[in-house]
């Protein structure tokens, strides 16, 4: 056998090798693992790879093993993960600030609205915007309503003034906590248990699954259900790795992607109710839901902010998602 042959035969058994060798996906998460955004990972894993046949492989990372929030974006970015569901106010640093519409209080009167404004034309232009910064968005996940925790009660908006409250990183946010009297305090979200242990914090906002699986009801004498805002997350690649995948590989990814996705909306409800339910068991915790009536106060207070919003996430976003919430 020539030299020249065996040569060939090599190159072919490397080439088959590495072509036959499954892509590997490091997803990178936050939140525990049985919270809505951590099963919905678990469920895209099955499925990705049953959908691929094997030819791809999905390492999740939960509980911020990785990286922290401030830092997985960066690592996504610059291709040590490939895959990611963050807050979509963390997108506002990277100049994107129209996701943080998504913050705005009361804006979305019921979840009908919110998938009418994910999966419609403002979720596409909104992830559009993320293309420039080497991102690709393939989905909106959702964890549902926030409520307020801290150690007093909160029966009116009056009683959160002088509150320290930890927030996301967000302007939007910031000032809708700000136009109430709150104090608001930016922590990561693997910070925010240690901080209102040591009273570095008064309270926070956040829904019901992560308060429950952080243990945050420990620590916290008092949760209100406002309903006021609400958290959701864009699950993103690093565009030059998902660019770079086969179309058939893709396709399996963006099937196995819309299933978690139906997925994880429908466990997102069962998640906080299961959570619910549990803080109001251990008997730790008082639970005060807003009548209709304190409600529609409620409401009245934060839309009086809303003209600060529109010089941070732009006057048309935020036509454009009440509108969209609006339209039937």
């Amino acid at each position: 056998m020539s030299l020249r042959i065996v040569f060939a035969l090599i190159v072919f058994a490397f080439t088959t090798a590495a072509n036959s060798a499954p892509i590997n996906i490091k997803f990178s998460h936050v939140v525990a693992p049985d919270t809505p955004k951590g099963l919905a990972a678990q469920k895209f894993k099955a499925l990705a790879e049953k959908l691929s046949n094997g030819r791809v492989q999905v390492q999740i990372y939960p509980n911020s093993q990785l990286y922290k929030d401030k830092e997985e974006i960066e690592a996504l970015q610059l291709g040590a993960v490939q895959m990611l569901a963050p807050s979509l106010s963390k997108f506002g640093p990277l100049g994107t600030r129209e996701f943080e519409a998504f913050d705005v209080p009361f804006i979305f009167p019921d979840k009908a609205a919110l998938y009418r404004v994910m999966d419609g034309p403002v979720g596409k232009s909104l992830f559009a915007k993320l293309e420039s910064k080497g991102i690709h968005g393939v989905a909106f996940w959702e964890n549902g309503y926030k409520q307020f925790h801290a150690n007093k009660p909160m029966k009116s908006v009056a009683a959160l003034k002088g509150l320290k409250l930890r927030i996301q990183s967000s302007k939007v946010l910031d000032a809708q906590m700000r136009a109430i009297g709150v104090s608001p305090q930016v922590l990561a979200f693997g910070e925010v248990y240690t901080a209102l242990q040591t009273g570095t914090v008064d309270g926070g906002e956040n829904t019901l699954s992560n308060i429950f699986t952080q243990k945050m009801h420990e620590v916290q004498k008092h949760l209100t259900i406002s309903d006021h805002g609400y958290i959701g997350y864009g699950v993103i690649v690093n565009k030059k790795f998902w660019d770079g995948l086969a179309p058939d590989i893709r396709a399996a990814l963006e099937q196995a992607m819309k299933e978690a996705t139906a997925y994880e909306r429908q466990v997102a409800q069962q998640e906080n109710d299961r959570a619910l339910a549990s803080i109001r068991a251990l008997k730790k915790t008082e639970v005060y839901v807003l009548s209709p009536a304190e409600r529609k106060v409620w409401q009245e207070s934060f839309r009086a902010t809303y003209p600060t919003f529109e010089s941070i996430v732009g006057r048309e976003t935020l036509a454009a998602m009440q509108q969209a919430a609006a339209t039937k």
